[in-house]
């Protein structure tokens, strides 16, 4: 299984949009994990997908750093490879 953190953010009139190697939204909170999940799951299908990043290589990048300190947050999705 492989552990990827997504970027998720929200302004208040949108869905939370969540962005890591793909890209996905959910309406509700409770809908974050999932949809990333199925997200990264769709996108394994086609591309290959990328070994993740330590936490701290996440948010030493700029827009990652800079989105948190704006009151973006980090999940941890899973994923556990068919290949």
């Amino acid at each position: 299984m492989k552990n990827y953190f997504a970027l998720v953010d929200k302004d208040s009139d949108s869905a939370f949009g969540i962005g890591f190697p793909c890209f996905s939204a959910a309406d509700a909170a409770e809908d974050i994990v999932p949809n990333a999940v199925e997200a990264l799951q769709l996108w394994a299908e086609d591309m290959p997908i990328p070994e993740p990043s330590s936490h701290e290589a996440i948010v030493a990048l700029p827009n990652v750093s800079n989105a948190l300190a704006e009151g973006a947050f980090l999940v941890s999705v899973s994923i556990t490879p068919m290949w």
